[in-house]
């Protein structure tokens, strides 16, 4: 079976204005999953019950197990590293629980090496560098990396850091970052 692309948008402080800007402009039926990563540490997140206002996908907050399904929006959970087994998410307790998490590294990595389909993987506004590191395995594969426009976003270290990393292919606003997402949806599907 073919999988699906999974669009990995990995965030921290200030992403909550970048998630919403790129969820109002993709459409519900691209054929992706969408798999946002924000590394909260200190309390839950709130993101599955703020960001359905923002899409008519269903908004899932990642549980062990939970089967990865295209056009849906599936938000880590605080506390824990996000890994992909099969089809499915896996999840284990943070195993960097202090100074600044790497959860969108490890679930990047976690991704080139067990999913078969397409990767994007979308850095957006946050403190330090988290996903860098990840980014030239994506390209290796044939991924596509995206950073966020660094006026465009609130904290743009995060940002900063992915293009610094020289494995960028696109520097986006959010609403950019959702065109070409469609675009390598659309190409993918044929």
């Amino acid at each position: 079976m073919k999988k699906f692309p999974i669009v990995c948008v990995g965030g921290s402080a200030g992403g909550l204005d970048a998630f919403t800007r790129l969820l109002q402009n993709l459409p519900c039926d691209m054929g992706v999953a969408i798999v946002i990563v924000n590394h909260l540490t200190i309390m839950p997140t709130q993101l599955h019950e703020v960001l359905p206002r923002f899409t008519t996908m269903p908004v899932d907050l990642i549980s062990d197990r939970l089967l990865i399904e295209p056009n849906h929006v599936f938000i880590i959970p605080a506390n824990r590293d996000l890994h992909v087994d099969g089809d499915e998410f896996h999840l284990e307790p943070i195993s960097k629980p202090r100074g600044w998490p790497d959860v969108i590294t490890i679930f990047l990595r976690s991704l080139t090496e067990h999913w078969d389909g397409k990767l994007i993987a979308v850095i957006v506004s946050g403190y330090d560098g988290d996903g860098a590191d990840a980014l030239c395995g994506i390209k290796e594969i044939g991924g596509v990396t995206i950073a966020q426009k660094l006026s465009t976003a609130k904290q743009p270290d995060m940002p900063e850091s992915a293009i610094a990393s020289g494995c960028i292919d696109f520097i986006l606003s959010p609403e950019d970052i959702a065109g070409e997402i469609v675009r390598i949806a659309r190409a993918e599907s044929f």
